[in-house]
């Protein structure tokens, strides 16, 4: 069984196990966060409406807060002296799914 979810502005897919990055999730390591399904693959059962979707629950355990790889972006005009230069690191968040609940008996 495994599902797609929204984190981050993006989707990922994922099952009970797995370890996945996202964009960083409010708490501390250890604690514990939902995530919102859109799609639930469970063998040859695909559940994909929001109706059906209201009784499962994703959960996952944040592991740890760390940032991401260095972005350089540098802008440069040839002949006229202008040359810009800036990086970016992306807040991340390590999470490890703990549980998909379908809520049914």
């Amino acid at each position: 069984m495994y599902a797609i979810v929204r984190a981050g502005g993006r989707q990922e897919k994922v099952a009970v196990g797995d370890l996945v990055v996202l964009d960083r999730v409010a708490g501390e390591p250890g604690s514990s966060v939902q995530l919102q399904p859109l799609l639930l693959v469970d063998g040859d059962t695909v559940t994909s409406d929001a109706a059906s979707l209201s009784g499962v629950t994703v959960t996952a355990e944040v592991v740890d807060h760390h940032r991401g790889p260095k972005i350089d972006i540098l802008r440069y005009k040839n002949k006229t002296g202008y040359r810009r230069r800036q990086g970016y690191r992306s807040a991340l968040t390590a999470v490890k799914v703990t549980g998909i609940e379908t809520g049914k008996a």
